[in-house]
């Protein structure tokens, strides 16, 4: 990266944590439950969480009894995730900081997850082929990739342009919007008990739909399944909340 990028830094910020805390584990849980049902994992298989963020996947996964790397570009979530590793003793679980836009050294998994919308974040169509490619490329033969995205149609025809949150004696306003290829929210944060400013973040999504993953997918992956929700709901592309993809790997 010749500079930082706008989710390398916005994604290691306190803020970024306190806003979306309200994120439901159980539910988060009840999802990996039904993936690794449909996936028919073996127990010990050797897993990948890429862009795990604080690890609330990964630990799912470990303490499910497979052997889970979690792999994030923000330094204080893998740092945050490790702290948790270490006091649930998992010893089945490891964490690095790592690009998605390149391959783990060395490693081979046989299941790799990208959840919670963790792609798209990149500002050309290329880089969304490095973190296929470098997916491949850990996949074991015939391994599995799911991807969890948001369903852009529903986003943008139900878009809420402006919103206030408050957590903590924090402002968070927020302003969203979008283009013709991505989804925008604007967040300026502040400190409502000083009456200060503390700074302004713009998360920008590709707005990607089915099409244009299966586009993505078809060089190394057969498109096996896709659902709507986490309860693996057929998809639906003006109704479903979610776009959740399976692949295998090409042999």
């Amino acid at each position: 990266m010749s500079q930082k990028e706008w989710f390398a830094s916005w994604f290691d910020s306190p803020y970024y944590h306190l806003l979306y805390q309200h994120r439901d584990d159980n539910e988060a849980k009840q999802f990996i439950g039904h993936l690794t049902e449909a996936l028919d994992l073996p127990q010990g298989a050797k897993v990948l969480d890429l862009a795990c963020g604080k690890g609330r996947h990964s630990i799912t996964l470990a303490q499910m009894g497979y052997n889970v790397t979690g792999a994030d570009l923000a330094a204080n979530s893998i740092a945050s995730a490790e702290q948790t590793s270490a006091a649930l003793q998992l010893d089945q679980l490891r964490f690095l900081v790592h690009d998605m836009r390149m391959p783990i050294p060395g490693a081979t998994f046989k299941a790799i997850f990208n959840l919670f919308t963790s792609f798209g974040y990149f500002d050309t169509l290329q880089e969304n082929q490095n973190v296929c490619a470098a997916i491949a490329q850990m996949l074991e033969p015939n391994g599995l990739l799911v991807i969890d995205f948001l369903n852009a149609n529903k986003v943008i025809s139900n878009l809420v342009k402006e919103d206030l949150i408050q957590r903590d004696g924090i402002s968070f306003s927020i302003e969203r919007w979008h283009d013709d290829t991505h989804i925008y929210k604007k967040i300026k944060i502040s400190d409502r008990d000083n009456n200060a400013e503390i700074g302004t973040f713009v998360e920008r999504v590709q707005a990607l739909r089915l099409s244009d993953f299966q586009a993505l997918l078809a060089a190394d992956f057969d498109l096996v399944a896709t659902f709507g929700s986490y309860d693996l709901a057929p998809f639906a592309a003006t109704s479903s909340d979610r776009l959740i993809l399976i692949a295998k790997k090409k042999a």
